[in-house]
């Protein structure tokens, strides 16, 4: 069985190809119920890390640790998909720290702009779905490849940035000119275009994957998700400081 493709490598044929079959199938209630679990424990621990910051807690290493933490994570759910029940919740908790320390460091410097940076992200979550179930935009092979390639290209470009800040040169993509902006601008509008293919393929798995792969799908959304937010914050610190 063939399936479609999609930016997001939580989707990939790999996580959704079923060798040994199931009774119970993937519901879309599943995956929103997991869903939401999941953004109540991230935002549980980015609260208790926002107090600990504003107590004087050091909370250096949160960001950093959640993020190698939330890699290691999704390497093993690669290959371990039977333990996504486990796994994506500490997936959760390793982007709790991450988004915590983050969020802080952003409270911190720009009073408000977290809570804004969550509304966006909100409104534009919801008003992608609603552009795809309403089919305003329907996911066709040449958007999803249009989206692929373009979300690729951004990955590589933040690995390149992350490999050359080693050697203390600073990517362009980090600093507030015009150049940055709309690299932040760009990322963000296909962070939220990939949303369509992870609903789209969603609704194509529904009722047919084994009901264990609510997980995959619960991993797939958050991964989009967090990606957006971090976007938004990005894009808003950077307008914050060069106006």
């Amino acid at each position: 069985m063939r399936f479609n493709k999609t930016s997001n490598p939580a989707f990939s044929n790999y996580f959704w190809n079923d060798r040994k079959g199931s009774y119970k199938k993937m519901t879309v209630t599943g995956i929103l119920l997991k869903t939401l679990f999941c953004l109540l424990v991230i935002t549980s621990i980015v609260v208790a890390i926002w107090k600990l910051y504003a107590n004087g807690t050091n909370i250096k290493w949160f960001a950093s640790g959640g993020m190698l933490a939330a890699i290691v994570i999704s390497i093993v759910l690669s290959v371990r998909q039977h333990w996504a029940h486990v796994l994506v919740p500490l997936y959760a908790v390793a982007k709790g720290f991450f988004l915590g320390g983050l969020t802080a460091y952003a409270q911190a410097r720009f009073p408000n702009l977290p809570y804004q940076a969550i509304g966006v992200t909100l409104v534009t979550f919801f008003v992608v779905l609603f552009l795809y179930q309403t089919r305003l935009i329907v996911v066709t092979k040449k958007v999803k490849s249009i989206i692929i390639t373009v979300c690729t290209s951004i990955f590589v470009v933040y690995i390149i940035s992350w490999i050359l800040s080693f050697f203390g040169i600073k990517s362009f993509i980090w600093g507030t000119s015009w150049l940055a902006i709309g690299f932040n601008v760009f990322a963000a509008i296909f962070a939220a275009l990939s949303l369509l293919l992870d609903f789209d393929y969603i609704e194509r798995q529904k009722n047919r994957a084994p009901k264990y792969k609510e997980w995959m799908a619960t991993w797939g959304l958050l991964v989009t998700i967090v990606w957006l937010y971090v976007e938004i914050v990005r894009l808003m610190k950077k307008f914050a400081i060069r106006f």
